[in-house]
């Protein structure tokens, strides 16, 4: 069966000069270009109570958008009974603390047991929103702060807001190798060229920018603290990785772990049974979608990164004293 759906909008300042199938589809990230598109050709759209025709008519900013368009029934994903560590939630947003071994979204592969699914329990209503609310991802095995929307409203926002960089997201993380100072990588990120489900820096990437500042030196590691500026998928690893610094346990970009000289049999152990990215979205700052209030949450390390932190400040410790 197919749905009916209507929606509204008004176009930003900031799209002045583009075009029409561009503005909705940047407005409603959860349809595609050329749906989008399709809408607009069968007389779905109207600019200003009146039904436009035309996907490349540009717009001037400030115009009322009004969508009332039939769907097919997209996958309904099932609600699941799954504990989500709530951090923070009202009537138009939650914040989540996401473990590891979480996927996001359900797909090849992990069809159900998602992050997603675990929403749609939690709060049934999320059901009539794109995504069930999720407006950002993190990796299956990356801990730590997720926002979610509660309302097509809030979600529109809050996307919006990502789009303009508007959301602070900091992560902590330990590298791999000596760095001796913070910087910025800014360097494009697409699909790799020959293993498709890898990400790699290439001049035909969508523009990627990560801020990093140095947390803690360990004798042949680093402990990072990174900013996103953009979003892209595996950003922060793949711009690790190509600095020569990819993250501890990080199997698809870091390959084997590397010891220092002199390490502990216990050092040797947790580098090599460290078995996934030793990353953690510590920090999530944004204003509200609906009030305008600035937030901000934060999650501690996760006992997995705190326990190698330890075991690499006594290698530390123990080899200075060796020095002497």
């Amino acid at each position: 069966m197919a749905q009916q759906i209507e929606l509204t909008n008004t176009v930003n300042d900031s799209q002045l000069g583009m075009r029409l199938d561009q503005v909705i589809a940047e407005l409603y990230p959860d349809y595609s270009r050329s749906r989008v598109k399709e809408w607009i050709l069968k007389n779905m759209v109207s600019v200003n109570g009146e039904i436009v025709n035309k996907p490349r008519l540009k717009m001037m900013g400030g115009e009322e958008l009004f969508i009332k368009a039939e769907i097919e029934d997209e996958v309904r994903w099932v609600a699941q009974d799954i504990p989500l560590d709530i951090v923070y939630e009202d009537e138009h947003i939650l914040v989540i603390n996401k473990p590891r071994d979480f996927v996001v979204h359900p797909g090849a592969g992990t069809p159900d047991r998602t992050v997603l699914n675990a929403l749609l329990f939690h709060c049934p209503a999320l059901a009539e929103v794109p995504r069930a609310g999720i407006v950002h991802r993190l990796d299956k095995d990356t801990t730590g702060l997720m926002v979610v929307a509660k309302t097509i409203q809030a979600q529109t926002r809050l996307v919006r807001a990502l789009q303009k960089r508007k959301i602070t997201r900091e992560y902590e993380a330990i590298a791999m190798g000596k760095m001796t100072g913070g910087g910025t990588v800014e360097k494009p990120i697409g699909r790799h060229a020959t293993k498709r489900i890898c990400m790699a820096v290439h001049e035909l990437g969508k523009p990627a920018i990560t801020h990093y500042r140095v947390a803690e030196h360990f004798r042949e590691h680093t402990r990072l603290v990174l900013r996103l500026e953009t979003g892209r998928t595996h950003q922060i690893r793949v711009h690790m990785s190509y600095m020569s610094h990819p993250l501890v346990g990080d199997a698809i970009y870091g390959g084997r772990p590397r010891p220092p000289r002199h390490a502990s049999d216990e050092l040797i152990l947790a580098l090599r049974s460290f078995d996934r990215q030793a990353l953690h979205a510590r920090m999530l700052r944004l204003s509200h979608p609906i009030t305008g209030e600035l937030m901000e949450w934060r999650a501690p390390l996760p006992n997995d990164i705190l326990a190698m932190i330890d075991i690499l400040r006594k290698d530390k410790i123990e080899n200075d004293e060796d020095d002497f």
